[in-house]
Formats: structure tokens, sequence, C-alpha cells
């Protein structure tokens, strides 16, 4: 069962107001649509669902299921008694000790409870049977970046419905050398695309940024800027200095926390699929596919065209 954060439930009430259903809530935040709909149930309200209510919620259970769940010498015991013997899956682990009444804790505390002996020279990874493989994300620490600013820190009136909040991102051929910056103004669905001919050198991709932005900065066109935590972003400081707009970090592995420019890269797959490289398309070649997605209507802001609500909105 999944376990659903603070961010995800203060996502989970803006999709619920723009009337998206369970399965689209889903779908946006990577979860199943059971999860959606039970966290409704148990954590709804007579009046509709309150992101606060429903953290203040899931909170106090967590509260009162917290001791008998703890880590004890009894728990890593069974644990290790039970992979290193019988080579059980943690899953297995679990439902083997509900059945018999023992304590344990969840299948996710048991996986970290691995990660953690091999990160101190241990073994016990050795008995799974995937070798850890199946994590879909790196284990162990991301490169910090200096002075980062965290999304939580990100006035809330730069919701998606404010004029002049963007988000950024990159994105790669199957090479993994070929790169192209995007970027995309929230509330209009305006969006920029770039190549990057030195790749997602941090100084250079902060240049290109500046580059795309500059020109709407005295409209009134750049007040924000989100993105996640790739090193590529590490020169944030220079673009805040150059367009006088903070630059905020997503949550590592929360890429629905940047969910506008996620799907916009996704209609730019439908042309820059992973092959062939990237290093065939010329600078006009993408201006000409920047022109061509601003151009069609979107069902988000009511079948307008996004280059004209952009420009609409900077001059007003």
């Amino acid at each position: 069962m999944s376990q659903l954060n603070q961010m995800q439930r203060y996502a989970i009430s803006l999709y619920l107001k723009e009337k998206k259903t369970q399965a689209y809530i889903a779908e946006q935040l990577n979860v199943s649509e059971s999860t959606i709909s039970r966290e409704l149930k148990r954590n709804g309200g007579k009046r509709g669902y309150s992101w606060r209510q429903a953290q203040e919620l899931a909170d106090l259970r967590k509260e009162r299921l917290r001791e008998p769940r703890k880590m004890c010498g009894q728990v890593r015991h069974r644990i290790e008694k039970y992979m290193r013997g019988e080579q059980l899956s943690p899953e297995q682990i679990v439902g083997l000790c509900r059945n018999k009444g023992y304590l344990m804790v969840s299948k996710s505390s048991i996986y970290n409870y691995i990660r953690k002996d091999k990160e101190h020279g241990g073994d016990l990874w050795k008995n799974c049977r995937f070798k850890l493989k199946h994590r879909s994300r790196p284990v162990g620490k991301h490169t910090p970046i200096k002075n980062r600013v965290g999304i939580e820190q990100c006035p809330p009136e730069a919701d998606g419905t404010r004029f002049g909040d963007w988000e950024l991102d990159l994105m790669s051929d199957s090479e993994g050398k070929n790169f192209k910056l995007t970027l995309v103004e929230r509330s209009t669905l305006f969006s920029i695309i770039r190549n990057l001919p030195h790749g997602k050198v941090s100084g250079e991709v902060a240049k290109a940024v500046v580059d795309a932005l500059l020109p709407f900065k005295r409209g009134g066109g750049v007040k924000t800027i989100t993105t996640d935590n790739g090193t590529e972003f590490y020169e944030h400081e220079y673009i805040t200095k150059r367009l006088g707009a903070p630059v905020y970090f997503t949550n590592p592995y929360c890429s629905w926390e940047k969910g506008c420019i996620e799907n916009t890269n996704m209609l730019y797959r439908q042309y820059l699929p992973r092959d062939p490289s990237f290093a065939l398309w010329s600078d006009a070649d993408i201006l000409d596919l920047q022109h061509k997605l601003n151009r069609r209507p979107r069902k988000k802001i009511d079948f307008a065209l996004p280059y004209q609500k952009f420009y609409l909105s900077l001059q007003s």
C-alpha cells in the first residue's frame, strides 16, 4: 500500500478542485487508483477533502501504530533468520509474521534495513532474489545543490493560476549525450525548447535558461522557476541573479511536483523520441517545433492557444 506524503495530499486537493477523476490523479502521482480511493475515504471530511485535515488524520494514525511496528532487536533477528535461512522475500516475511501473529515492520522498512546493511558492508542483500535490482531509482545520497531552496518554500500564489511561474527540465536521447532544455509557463502552457550544444554542463544550462526567459522579465513574465535536483541546475543562483526570479527545487523522486513540464515533455516526445539522436535537430527545427506546440489548442486553458494566452498576459 502506498503511503502518501503532505505534498501529494496537497496535489490531490488541487486536482479535486479541477474536477479531475481519481484515475487521472493516481496517474499524475504515480500511485494506484485504489490508493487515491482509500485516501479519500479514510481522510476525507463531510465538506470534502482538505489536505491539511487529511495530513492531521494520517499523522494521528501513524502515531498510534508507531510503537508496535518499531524496528527492535526481535524484529531484526526474524528478518535475518528468514532471509539467511530460507531466502524469503520481504513481502513473504511480512505475510508469514502476520499469519503467525509475530511483530514485524512493513515490507518497505525491511528493504530499507537491507540497504543500510549493504551500505555498512553487510551481505544480507545477497539473499534477495533480485539483489535489490528491482529498485527503479538509485540507492544512496544525491549530490547536494548549494543553497538549494525547496518547493515547500514556494509562495502559495505560484499554484498554476498566476502568470509568470515556470517549470524547467531537460530531455535526452538514447545516447545520453544530447539534451534539450524545456520550459513551460504554468498558467498559459506556453513552452520553450532549446538545443544544448554543450550538453548538460550546469553553467551552459543556466545561460540557456537566462537567454530563453530574459526577454519576458520586463513584462512580469518571470516570477518563479521550479525544477528537479539534477546537478545540471547547480548554477541556479546565476539564474536568479539575472532574472530576479527564485528557483525552487522539488523533493527527490517527486516528478509530479512539476507535473506541467512533465506533461509538456510528453508532447515534445511525440516529435522527439529517444531515437534517432537529438544531434540531428537544428536550432531552426527546434524553433519550428516550439511554434507548433504553442499553436495547439489546450483543454486546460479552454482550448485557447498557448502563445496567444501568453502574450496577452505579458501585455496586461
